[in-house]
């Protein structure tokens, strides 16, 4: 008998006909044949123990690399109590928070996580369970179509673009226009955004800092959206708000983003977390949950969920999202870095990380293979022109054991030479010596 219920061959040509390919290997395409071709020395019938003593042994081989790259995921630093904590009886179960008297401690730290993030962003309340940084911000954008009743948003060219195709790609199957405003010396093009803005646009997304690292200035986009009934939608590393201007004081309507540099760790890519705020007059479209406190019968402090604007609580065609599975484990992560670090532990690590970004920019700009790409601020991350081969440079950091700077030209071929470094806390003196030294050699 079959483990599974396997495809017919005419299930399978049903569906490569239904997606319009002709072979189940056209789907592997973009898998280059070498890698298809590589040879994995994975033995079999091993049981638990025998496995993890096997990849004790073979671990030489895949000594993880020290990341100079950011675009969106951050080597901060987790502090070790974490991983303890978040296993505790109280948070560790699957189930959705209805029934309060069985999840108070759930209920609990989604609460202090929906606190913490209303006080970095200056927003008025926020949900929970959001899945990642993009899918977030598709997320408001939905809300943005859903509030305003309208089928157009802007989207900056400064917004990362995998954040970018996502959203155009949760757009398409909803009917939604996305409209890309073009970008100026490294920032949002004001006047582009003023052309391309109209009545029958929704709202404008961007990003701070944006995918270059630049600091932008948002002065005057509110009340330019705001003339046209449009919402202000802003993509935040929320650590960098312990410095930055806060989405509120940018007179920002829904504040997004990916919250994994706030004591998530890399995880070869997930899981991560996605933070959505807004005002009190946007609550109700907001999708996922949000937890409030109340008293029981008791008198004593207890946790609620008090909104749930999804479909599995209103009818269909209202609501403005599905999302509504419990993704809040690793918000319970969040919360207990910024509480474990406490305020000033928060700012001095972001202080840090600040530091260090500016002193290897200045350092690479002594060296004549690097010059400016952008005169403009940056935080923990920037973007420099190089006359290096961005292969052969980012070749001579893996062998000396260094993740190197992300290419923009992975994402626009007219961008070939611009390279994006980031440096955190983690990030030692001496590690970016190496790396300086290492690129002044080649």
């Amino acid at each position: 008998m079959f483990k599974y219920l396997p495809h017919t061959h005419q299930d399978i040509d049903e569906m490569l006909k239904t997606i319009g390919v002709d072979s189940i290997d056209d789907l592997f395409a973009e898998i280059p044949d070498e890698l298809k071709q590589c040879e994995i020395d994975i033995p079999s019938s091993h049981s638990e123990l025998e496995l993890r003593e096997h990849f004790k042994k073979v671990a030489g081989m895949n000594e993880p690399l020290i990341p100079f790259m950011g675009a969106g995921a951050y080597d901060h630093y987790t502090p070790s109590i974490i991983p303890y904590l978040t296993e505790r009886q109280e948070f560790m179960t699957a189930y959705t928070p209805y029934q309060p008297e069985v999840s108070q401690g759930t209920l609990q730290y989604i609460f202090e996580y929906q606190s913490m993030i209303c006080q970095l962003t200056g927003m008025h309340v926020s949900n929970a369970s959001m899945y990642d940084g993009a899918t977030a911000t598709a997320e408001a954008m939905f809300m943005a179509a859903g509030v305003r009743k309208k089928k157009r948003v802007l989207i900056s060219a400064t917004v990362n673009p995998n954040v970018v195709e996502v959203v155009k790609t949760y757009a398409h199957y909803r009917g939604i226009d996305i409209v890309v405003v073009d970008e100026k010396d490294g920032a949002t093009d004001f006047d582009d955004m003023k052309n391309k803005l109209d009545g029958d646009t929704a709202g404008m997304i961007v990003q701070n800092p944006n995918v270059y690292g630049v600091i932008e200035d948002f002065e005057g986009y509110s009340d330019t959206l705001k003339e046209q009934k449009a919402l202000f939608i802003m993509n935040h590393d929320p650590s960098t708000l312990t410095h930055l201007k806060t989405p509120a004081e940018h007179g920002v309507d829904i504040a997004i983003g990916e919250a994994q540099s706030l004591g998530v760790p890399l995880s070869f890519g997930g899981p991560y977390i996605g933070y959505m705020a807004t005002t009190k007059k946007l609550m109700r479209k907001m999708p996922g949950r949000i937890c409030g406190v109340t008293e029981d019968v008791d008198g004593k402090r207890a946790y609620v969920l008090t909104l749930q604007a999804r479909e599995q609580h209103i009818r269909r065609e209202k609501a403005n999202s599905n999302i509504c599975s419990n993704q809040s484990l690793m918000a319970l992560f969040v919360t207990i870095y910024m509480a474990t670090m406490g305020k000033k532990g928060v700012y001095e690590a972001q202080q840090i990380s600040y530091n260090h970004a500016h002193y290897l920019h200045d350092m690479l700009l002594k060296l004549p293979q690097f010059e400016k790409a952008f005169d403009k601020p940056f935080f923990k991350e920037f973007t420099l022109k190089t006359t290096l081969d961005v292969e052969k440079m980012n070749r001579a950091l893996r062998e000396k054991g260094y993740l190197g700077p992300l290419s923009q030209a992975r994402f626009d071929e007219n961008k070939e030479g611009l390279v994006t470094f980031a440096v955190t806390e983690k990030r030692t003196k001496a590690q970016m010596d190496e790396l300086i030294r290492t690129l002044g050699e080649l």
